[in-house]
């Protein structure tokens, strides 16, 4: 194992600790999610001077309200608020963990790995449906909503990764996703953009999903696979399996594996389909064409 262990100062281990325990059990309490996001932020930013006064009715600038008003998630909005098929339920708390998992991320604190690491570990067991443990999630993660996410033991998600799960996504034990990878869960009609399908995409145990690649929904990428720096994975991937390219093909079998495998030749399968996740959208739901276009023009 290349890894070795780092520890912080008694001192820095106490406060980190006695933080991430405040924070973990405000959220667990039930106090209004909101506010508790708005509290923590307020004082990670060093900020809460200026809010007090703003709250006291001192005059502030446009822009220093702006800045004030936007701790609290009540105030925000994020792409996936504006997605029809969302669970209005579901997506009301699961929008302001990702709001402080977001705004976390963009404070210099968050290069504090160490701390970084814990305190995201553990806003992964409020956000996400399940969430292992001895996970590790790096910085600049970002989701579709949060609740619609599995994920196993040990797995680790480095840095600029984004976890599209606008349909379902699971990820499993000792997974592995590297740097500025994009793995979703819907996709888009080739003839109407508008028109969505999500779907259930998944990683399993002990696959590695390497840089800059991009797994498309409804795909599998096998037990023990790797998907290789780049690579666009349009069909499963088989267990044990090395896939490289765009799209995406099996050129290898891990050694040792080839007695158990799926021959190379028999690879490439799509079983999109099969994973679909079929919603309906509510009776009243006032819906828009982004695009202001005539979709029935031929």
């Amino acid at each position: 194992m290349t890894k070795r262990y780092v520890s912080l100062p008694d001192e820095a281990e106490d406060g980190m600790r006695e933080f991430i325990d405040e924070v973990d059990r405000r959220l667990s309490s039930d106090e209004d999610t909101c506010s508790v996001v708005e509290d923590i932020l307020i004082d990670l930013s060093g900020d809460r001077d200026a809010y007090e006064r703003w709250q006291h009715g001192e005059s502030v600038s446009p822009a220093e309200r702006v800045r004030l008003q936007s701790y609290d998630p009540c105030n925000t909005t994020l792409e996936s608020e504006y997605y029809a098929e969302k669970d209005e339920k579901r997506f009301r708390r699961s929008k302001h963990l990702q709001w402080l998992w977001r705004q976390f991320d963009s404070l210099p604190i968050a290069d504090n790995v160490e701390f970084a690491l814990r305190f995201r570990r553990m806003l992964a067991d409020h956000l996400f449906e399940e969430c292992g443990e001895g996970c590790r999630f790096f910085k600049g993660i970002s989701f579709t909503y949060g609740h619609n996410i599995t994920i196993g033991d040990n797995a680790v998600v480095h840095d600029d990764v984004h976890l599209d799960d606008r349909g379902k996504l699971t990820i499993g034990d000792r997974v592995s996703i590297s740097d500025g990878v994009h793995v979703y869960s819907h996709d888009h009609d080739v003839v109407d953009q508008t028109a969505v399908r999500n779907y259930h995409t998944i990683i399993e145990d002990d696959a590695r999903v390497t840089f800059d690649s991009m797994i498309r929904a409804g795909n599998r990428v096998g037990e023990n696979a790797i998907v290789g720096a780049r690579a666009v994975v349009q069909n499963d991937v088989p267990a044990h399996h090395i896939v490289v390219g765009m799209p995406a093909q099996s050129v290898k079998i891990k050694p040792g594996w080839e007695s158990v495998a799926t021959p190379i030749d028999e690879a490439g399968v799509n079983c999109q389909e099969q994973r679909r996740i079929e919603y309906d959208l509510p009776d009243d739901l006032e819906v828009f064409d982004e695009f202001d276009r005539d979709l029935d023009r031929t």
